[in-house]
C-alpha cells in the first residue's frame, strides 16, 4: 500500500473524526465506512451506510485489494444462536439508507493480505446492478470497536498508521 502524504493523512483524520467519510458516484452515496483492526491472514469486516439518490438498485459485489476476496454477509439469530451466511445481493431503495452494521449485514474481507491497523485506510469497490462500480475507503478502528471513531476523537486515528 502507498503511504499518504502528510496533508492527505490530516484530511483523512479530520474526515474520520467527524464521521464524514463518504463517497458519491453514479447516484450511490457511501457514508461512515469503517473496519476493525485485524491480523494478516485472518478475516476482516467492513461496515458502512449506502444511500441511493437515483433509482432503486442492488449491491451485487464487493472487492478490496487488502483481501483475497470480499463477500457480502448477513448475521442473524437462529433459535438464540448467532449465525452468518453469504448474501448474493442487497436491495437498496431510492432515498432509504441501508446500514451494514455489527449484528446485521456486513462485508467480510476474507484472508487479509496484510494486517489492518488502527488508522489504516482500506480501499473498497462496491458493485451495484445498475450504478456499476463505486469506490470508497473505510477507516480502521481499534480491534473490537463497536462503531466508527466519533467526532472529537481524532486521537483514535493515529497519523503514523495512515496508509492508502
Amino acid at each position: 500500500m502507498f503511504r499518504l502524504s502528510a496533508s492527505a493523512a490530516l484530511f483523512a483524520v479530520a474526515l474520520a473524526a467527524n464521521c464524514a467519510v463518504s463517497a458519491q458516484q453514479n447516484d450511490i452515496r457511501i457514508d461512515h465506512a469503517w473496519s476493525r483492526a485485524a491480523m494478516a491472514g485472518r478475516t476482516g469486516v467492513v461496515y458502512l451506510t449506502i444511500t441511493d439518490t437515483g433509482r432503486a438498485d442492488r449491491l451485487v459485489g464487493v472487492s478490496s485489494p487488502v483481501a483475497e476476496k470480499a463477500e457480502l454477509h448477513e448475521s442473524f439469530s437462529d433459535n438464540g444462536v448467532m449465525k452468518m451466511r453469504d448474501v448474493a445481493a442487497l436491495p437498496v431503495a431510492k432515498g432509504q439508507p441501508v446500514s451494514l452494521s455489527p449484528g446485521g449485514h456486513h462485508i467480510m474481507l476474507v484472508h487479509l493480505k496484510q494486517a489492518l491497523k488502527e488508522g489504516d485506510v482500506v480501499p473498497l469497490t462496491l458493485t451495484f446492478e445498475k450504478a456499476g462500480a463505486v469506490s470508497t475507503t473505510a477507516i480502521v478502528a481499534k480491534a473490537g470497536a463497536a462503531a466508527m471513531p466519533t467526532a472529537g476523537h481524532a486521537e483514535d486515528v493515529p497519523m503514523d498508521h495512515m496508509r492508502h
